[in-house]
């Protein structure tokens, strides 16, 4: 048993990394501002401890006695990262340094820090590796990379932090998003029979299942320090390389009876990488992926059906994260 602290325990992986770690039998607790709240798809699992605070404003209290950290808390996607980019920049890249100072204080050694692919931008045709220079297109990515160089410069025999590279998500979550490419065409597939796609198709994107993700990092964080520590892995599986026109057919395989609507309001999209995940597998041979696309269509199916997913839902403010936050200041705003 150990003793875990969650950044961001409330969110679309970190509720799944809470669930996974609770039911191991392992001591968990919570940091998350709640950004989110009321934004549920189905029952959380609660932590040992819920603290409900900003990553800016975290203190060496906040770790005391904790083994490791899993910091997952981030504005989490593109267009969120471009409402407001010097908040971004606060939360991505401050914040997380500031957990991690806190964190080193308070004498926790094990740090799982969550950063994505998406650093790679427009990667061009080869499948890149944790080499590659990152080409953010996005603050998202931009500060993904500050993030990662300011933790690897705290490496020591104090202090061993990991980098986990995650693939886009995918699938079912108590806090579920829309805002990523397969969970987003399955609810138009769903909801209307229709298959919206805002880019010409063509571009690839690495995906992974949303609890693969919480799995991976609990596996980083346990795993012996001399594999980990200070390593960037790229976290997903090279099969799991698709091009969106790709995606559409397995939608269209899984929600039968849907048009397809290539709407082109996104225009090019300049994210374009396939990744190598080669190092993650060497370095965690017995790490076994229980999900894969056609599979978190299927899953994401029939929670659409349990829910039921709605084109008002689809189009209302709470899964979407950038709805959810013009929602949520408008809402203090009326306060």
């Amino acid at each position: 048993m150990a003793n875990f602290v969650v950044t961001g325990h409330l969110g679309y992986i970190g509720s799944h990394a809470v669930d996974l770690l609770v039911h191991a039998g392992h001591i968990v607790r919570g940091i998350d501002i709640d950004l989110y709240d009321g934004c549920d798809f189905s029952p959380l699992t609660a932590p040992y401890a819920s603290i409900l605070k900003d990553i800016l404003d975290v203190t060496p209290d906040d770790f005391e006695g904790c083994d490791a950290v899993i910091h997952l808390a981030a504005l989490s996607n593109d267009p969120l990262g471009e409402l407001d980019r010097e908040w971004t920049y606060r939360v991505n890249y401050e914040g997380t340094v500031r957990v991690a100072q806190a964190a080193r204080e308070a004498g926790v050694q094990r740090f799982v820090f969550a950063s994505s692919c998406s650093l790679y931008g427009a990667a061009g045709d080869a499948a890149v590796t944790e080499t590659n220079e990152g080409a953010p297109v996005t603050v998202y990515g931009e500060t993904k990379i500050l993030a990662e160089d300011a933790l690897l410069k705290m490496a020591g025999d104090d202090f061993s932090p990991v980098i986990m590279r995650n693939a886009t998500a995918y699938g079912a979550s108590p806090r579920l998003r829309l805002d990523v490419v397969l969970n987003n065409l399955m609810a138009w597939a769903f909801a209307t029979h229709q298959i919206r796609v805002i880019s010409d198709g063509t571009p690839w994107r690495p995906l992974v299942h949303c609890r693969d993700i919480a799995r991976g990092a609990i596996a980083a964080a346990l795993a012996p320090r001399d594999r980990t520590h200070a390593e960037v892995f790229n976290f997903g599986r090279g099969e799991e390389n698709y091009q969106v026109r790709d995606l559409v057919d397995v939608v269209a395989e899984t929600v039968q009876g849907c048009s397809v609507v290539y709407t082109g309001e996104g225009g090019p999209d300049s994210r374009d990488y396939r990744v190598n995940f080669d190092k993650f597998k060497a370095a965690f041979p017995e790490f076994e992926f229980l999900h894969d696309v056609r599979s978190g269509a299927q899953e994401l199916l029939r929670e659409y059906r349990r829910f039921p997913m709605t084109r008002e839902v689809l189009e209302g403010p709470s899964f979407v994260r950038l709805r959810a936050v013009k929602n949520r200041l408008e809402r203090l705003t009326r306060a």
